[in-house]
C-alpha cells in the first residue's frame, strides 16, 4: 500500500516537475522573442536615424559648396539647417553618454528627424547595450563621425567669414572644395560602417532567436510528448504553427534583404553616374556638350527623386495606419494629374475622364498611391509614335463594389511579362522607373480589400482595372 501511494506521489511529482517545465520554457521562450523584438526594432530605429544623419550631412555638404561658389545667404541658411541634424544626434550621444535619458537628449533625437515613436527602443538600446560589442562599435563611428560634423560646422563658419569680409579668393574656394570633399568621403566610411555594425548585429541577433525558438521547443515537445498524449497533439499543431511562422519571418527577411540591397543600388547608381558625368563635363569647354551632360545629369537626379518617392509611399504604405474616411475619387484624379505634369510628353497626352462614381468610403492615401503610379506609369510608356496619346479614366459602381478603370493607348505590355508586372523591382525598362511602382500599387489596393487586374496588347495599350468595396468593412 504505502509503495503505491509512493509511486503514485512520484509519479504525480515528476509530472508536476516536467509541467513547470513546459510552463516555465513556454514564459521564457515568450519574453525571449519579445526582448529580440525590441532589440531588433531598436536596431531598425538606429539604421533610419543613421539614413537621416547621412542625409543631413550630405546636403549639408551640398549646400556649403554652392555657397562657396555662389555666395548665396540662402545657401548659408540651408547649411546650417541641415547641419542641425548631425549636430542634433551628437548632443544626443553625449547627453546620453553623461546624463542617460532625459529631456535634452530626447529633443536633440526629434530635431535629428528620428520618428518619436522610436526614441524609447533608441534610448533604451543605448543605455542598456552601450557596452556590447556590435553597439560599442557602432557608437564609436558615431563618435568619430560627429568629430567630422564639428570639423565641417568650423570650416563652414570659416568660410562664411571670409565671404562676410569679401576676402574669398579662388584658391580659398578651391581649397575649401577639397577639404569639404575629404570630410564627405571620411563621413561616408564612418555613416556605411555604422550601418553595417548594425546590420551585423541584428542577423546575429536573429539567428540567436531562431536557435532558441528550437532549443525551448524541443524541450516543451520532449517534456509534454513523455506523459501526455493529447498535450503531444497540440503541442505538435503548436510546433507547426511556429514553423509556419519562422517561414514567414524567413520570406519577410529574404524580401527585406533583397529589398535593401537592391535600393542601396539603386540610390547609389545615379550618385555614381553624376560623379562620372561631373568629371567628364570638368574636362570640357564645348558649351553645347556641358549641356548635353548636365541634361544627363538632369535625367539622373530625376531618376533618383522618382525612387526616393517610391520608398517613401512604400514605407507610408506599410507603416500608416489604414484611416477610413469619404473620399472624392474625382479630386483625387484631378490632384494627381496636375502633379504629374512634369513628366515627360505629359502636357501633349489627352486626359478623359468619366466619373460616375465618385464618393466612396476608403482610404485617402493609399487611393493617391494608387492612382499617381498607375497614371505615373501611363504617362511613361505613353506611344510618342501615335497621333493622338489618350489616357481614359472611367468609375462606375457594381453592386457593392466601384470599379475604376485607367485606359492607355501606349507601347503596352508583352504577354511574358504580364504575369512578374507586380513583382518586386521587375520593371520592363529601368530607365522610366524604379521597379517598386506597380508592387506598391498591389500592396496598397491589398491593404484597401481590392484587388487590380491587367489587360495589355504590345502596341496598342492596357487597362487596369481596380476593384474596392464602396464601405472598407464590407
Amino acid at each position: 500500500m504505502f509503495q503505491v501511494v509512493f509511486l503514485k506521489n512520484l509519479r504525480f511529482t515528476n509530472g508536476y516537475i516536467l509541467l513547470s517545465i513546459v510552463f516555465i520554457s513556454c514564459a521564457l521562450l515568450i519574453c525571449v522573442n519579445l526582448f529580440t523584438i525590441k532589440i531588433l526594432s531598436a536596431n531598425r530605429a538606429y539604421i533610419n536615424g543613421e539614413s537621416h544623419y547621412s542625409k543631413g550631412q550630405k546636403d549639408a555638404s551640398r549646400h556649403l559648396i554652392h555657397y562657396v561658389f555662389t555666395q548665396d545667404d540662402h545657401k548659408w541658411r540651408l547649411f546650417q539647417e541641415e547641419l542641425k541634424v548631425p549636430q542634433s544626434a551628437r548632443i544626443a550621444r553625449e547627453t546620453l553618454v553623461k546624463f542617460g535619458d532625459s529631456e535634452i537628449a530626447r529633443k536633440a533625437l526629434v530635431t535629428g528627424r528620428n520618428h518619436p515613436e522610436d526614441l524609447d527602443d533608441i534610448i533604451w538600446l543605448f543605455e542598456n547595450f552601450k557596452q556590447v560589442s556590435f553597439l560599442s562599435k557602432a557608437i564609436n563611428e558615431w563618435e568619430e563621425g560627429d568629430e567630422l560634423i564639428v570639423k565641417l560646422s568650423e570650416i563652414g563658419k570659416e568660410i562664411n567669414t571670409k565671404i562676410n569680409s569679401k576676402v574669398l579668393s579662388r584658391t580659398d574656394q578651391i581649397k575649401f572644395l577639397e577639404e569639404i570633399g575629404s570630410i564627405s568621403d571620411k563621413l561616408t566610411i564612418n555613416e556605411r560602417n555604422f550601418s553595417n555594425i548594425i546590420s551585423d548585429g541584428t542577423r546575429k541577433i536573429k539567428n540567436s532567436l531562431i536557435i532558441t525558438n528550437i532549443i525551448f521547443t524541443l524541450i516543451i515537445v520532449c517534456s509534454v510528448s513523455f506523459y501526455y498524449s493529447i498535450m503531444v497533439k497540440r503541442l505538435l499543431a503548436s510546433k507547426k504553427e511556429a514553423e509556419a511562422k519562422n517561414e514567414n519571418l524567413i520570406l519577410v527577411n529574404h524580401e527585406l534583404d533583397r529589398f535593401v540591397y537592391s535600393a542601396s543600388h539603386d540610390l547609389r547608381s545615379p550618385i555614381t553616374s553624376l560623379k562620372g558625368l561631373i568629371e567628364i563635363t570638368q574636362l570640357e569647354d564645348d558649351i553645347v556638350q556641358i549641356k548635353e551632360y548636365l541634361g544627363l545629369m538632369y535625367q539622373s537626379l530625376v531618376r533618383q527623386d522618382q525612387f526616393i518617392s517610391d520608398i517613401i509611399d512604400y514605407s507610408k504604405n506599410k507603416r500608416k495606419q489604414i484611416i477610413i474616411e469619404p473620399v472624392s475619387l474625382k479630386e483625387i484624379f484631378d490632384e494627381e494629374i496636375s502633379q504629374l505634369m512634369h513628366i515627360e510628353n505629359a502636357n501633349r497626352i489627352i486626359f478623359k475622364q468619366d466619373i460616375l462614381a465618385d464618393q466612396i468610403q476608403s482610404d485617402r492615401l493609399r487611393l493617391k498611391i494608387i492612382i499617381s503610379n498607375l497614371l505615373s506609369n501611363a504617362i511613361k510608356y505613353a506611344d510618342t509614335s501615335k497621333e493622338e496619346m489618350i489616357i481614359s479614366i472611367n468609375t462606375y459602381n457594381q453592386d457593392d463594389l466601384t470599379k475604376i478603370e485607367i485606359t492607355d493607348n501606349g507601347i503596352g505590355i508583352k504577354n511574358e511579362f504580364k504575369e512578374h508586372i507586380f513583382e518586386m523591382y521587375f520593371g520592363t525598362n529601368k530607365n522610366k522607373g524604379s521597379g517598386l511602382g506597380l508592387y506598391i500599387v498591389k500592396e496598397a489596393v491589398e491593404n484597401i480589400r481590392g484587388n487590380i487586374s491587367l489587360i495589355s496588347e504590345s502596341n496598342i495599350g492596357s487597362t487596369f482595372t481596380l476593384t474596392i468595396p464602396n464601405n472598407y468593412g464590407i
